[in-house]
Formats: C-alpha cells, structure tokens, sequence
C-alpha cells in the first residue's frame, strides 16, 4: 500500500465533503504509521466532522497527550467534547486552547458559548 498515495486520497475526500471515506482511508494508515500525527489528526477531524464523536475523543486525547502544546488539538477535542454533552470537559481544554492562541476567533467563541453554557 502506498500509505501517502492514501493520505493523499483521505485528505481529498475530506476536503470533498466525504469525512465518512476519509476516516475509513486513514484507519489502516494510521494502523501502519501510529505515530503519524498529520495522519492522527486528519483522522480525529474525519470522526468529528462525520459525528463519531467517541472516536474523535480518542484521537483527539492521544494528540493531546503527546503534544500538549497542540492548541488546536485542545479546540477540536473540546468542541467534540461540547458535542457529547460534556460542557465541564470541554471547558478545560477550550480554555487552554483559547490561551495558547488569543488572537483565534473561534477559539473565543467556543470558550464564550461553553463559559455561558456551564456559568462560569
């Protein structure tokens, strides 16, 4: 298998509209290459944006637990973790996300929205 040929086919379905084929192009890639954060992380957008919201999680906590400065890995799994109805777990990482890059505008707003979701 030509794993870049396939990432490279991922992304384009991902890009397309298909989060569902991206995220079934990526598993074997991911499979063979683990500790291929592109590859992690387009995978972890590919569930979220196809609503495997659990799966998202998964990946998105292993990006976060090897790289904790990655901001937007902290946004993406506290937006996934908003979507799972758990506000006081996606304060946290909304907020260290928000800190890491001020200046991002939805980073803001996800913090906004949960802040005022949760009350705090």
């Amino acid at each position: 298998m030509d794993l870049l040929a396939e990432y490279r086919r991922a992304t384009r379905c991902f890009e397309a509209g298909d989060p569902s084929e991206a995220a079934r192009l990526l598993e074997p890639i991911l499979a063979a290459e683990p500790g291929n954060t592109a590859v992690r992380q387009l995978l972890a957008r590919s569930y979220f944006s196809s609503a495997q919201l659990s799966r998202a999680e998964e990946q998105l906590r292993e990006l976060v637990d090897r790289d904790p400065s990655d901001h937007y890995a902290h946004h993406v799994l506290g937006r996934t973790l908003e979507r799972l109805n758990r506000p006081v777990d996606a304060l946290r990482h909304l907020r260290i996300a928000a800190a890491m890059h001020h200046g991002n505008a939805d980073y803001q707003a996800a913090l906004r929205r949960v802040q005022a979701r949760v009350g705090r």
